[in-house]
């Protein structure tokens, strides 16, 4: 089995990134959802975005996004890629993906088989699917909240299109993870910070070391 690739979410300040590059993350991800303690005002994104260029992947997370605030995040920090986390169904996909010609990531909150089987309405719509944990009843943000789900409802999708897992991975449980779900991607935001919002360096190359260990 391949190592997976790694993306650590909702960077925010210009040290972080450059622990996520140091540590040879894949993408990082840059949030564009005010209540979220990660989201960017565009001008921070840009900077990040133009820091990033040429060195990693960069990825931009949305919840229910018009098409002028996904267009104005892609352009400001040259995005690689667009994350969908909220409630866009297939046709929405794939229209963003005409739209502005970079691939779609899609996040499908996960409890049970049934809830993974729907990966299979985004083939051809979407890039990839991203398996995260169901947010609590109530919750106003989508992810980034540190939940997992059980891991063995995904191992070894053979959906038809790429997929990655995110929602409660960190150092001390992604290998864990890995081995269980067969993951060829992972995605970490808050299992690699010190307080909701604030990245440690070193939890960033420990994640990164235990997931490539795996």
């Amino acid at each position: 089995m391949h190592a997976p690739e790694i993306k650590i979410c909702g960077l925010t300040d210009p040290a972080a990134l450059d622990a996520a590059i140091a540590a040879r993350a894949e993408y990082v991800g840059f949030v564009f959802f005010p209540p979220s303690p990660r989201h960017l005002k565009l001008a921070d994104a840009a900077a990040l975005g133009a820091r990033a260029a040429g060195r990693t992947k960069r990825v931009g997370l949305f919840v229910d996004a018009s098409d002028a605030a996904i267009g104005e995040a892609v352009l400001a920090a040259g995005l690689d890629a667009i994350q969908l986390h909220g409630s866009e169904d297939p046709a929405r996909a794939a229209t963003l993906r005409a739209a502005f010609e970079v691939p779609v990531w899609k996040a499908l909150a996960v409890s049970s088989r049934d809830d993974v089987s729907r990966a299979d309405s985004y083939t051809g719509a979407a890039d990839l699917v991203l398996f995260d944990a169901k947010p609590p009843k109530g919750s106003t943000i989508p992810g980034g909240l540190g939940l997992a789900f059980d891991w063995s409802l995904v191992t070894g999708f053979r959906g038809a299109i790429a997929w990655g897992l995110a929602g409660g991975l960190g150092p001390d449980n992604v290998a864990e993870a890995v081995r269980v779900s067969g993951a060829p991607l992972v995605d970490v935001s808050s299992g690699v910070e010190s307080a909701p919002g604030i990245k440690d360096a070193g939890m960033i190359a420990a994640f990164c070391k235990a997931a490539r260990g795996a």
